[in-house]
């Protein structure tokens, strides 16, 4: 399974991007797909995620502002980032896995594929 992230930039604070991943699996309907985030000097940290079943889960920090998607159709996970903040600058990956439970969606080591990671900057 191949993921491969794209849509991230430069924006300024109060501003939007909506990042994709595409998944190179024809069991995509099946996978639960997540997006974490790591910024400099800080551990990878949960952001959204979506359950093959359409539930979807948010860190707190996002709630309100993010929002999680997927394109059955086009084998696509989309993040819409609105009313972004400059503490939400990191670089973002795309995470896909097969065997998650709601317990364990918000955990990176529960995940069995990741993307290459798309850098998001926002400027104050």
């Amino acid at each position: 399974v191949q993921l491969q992230a794209s849509g991230g930039g430069l924006v300024q604070a109060g501003g939007s991007l909506r990042l994709s991943c595409v998944v190179s699996e024809l069991a995509f309907g099946r996978l639960s797909l997540g997006w974490f985030r790591q910024a400099p000097g800080t551990e990878r940290e949960f952001v959204a995620a979506v359950k093959w079943s359409s539930q979807q889960y948010y860190a707190e920090a996002v709630k309100g502002r993010f929002t999680i998607s997927r394109d059955r159709a086009k084998n696509t996970v989309y993040l819409q980032m609105n009313s972004l903040i400059p503490a939400d600058t990191a670089v973002y990956y795309c995470a896909a896995g097969s065997s998650l439970i709601a317990s364990t969606m918000r955990a990176p080591d529960a995940y069995d594929y990741w993307g290459q990671g798309t850098q998001v900057t926002v400027s104050s």
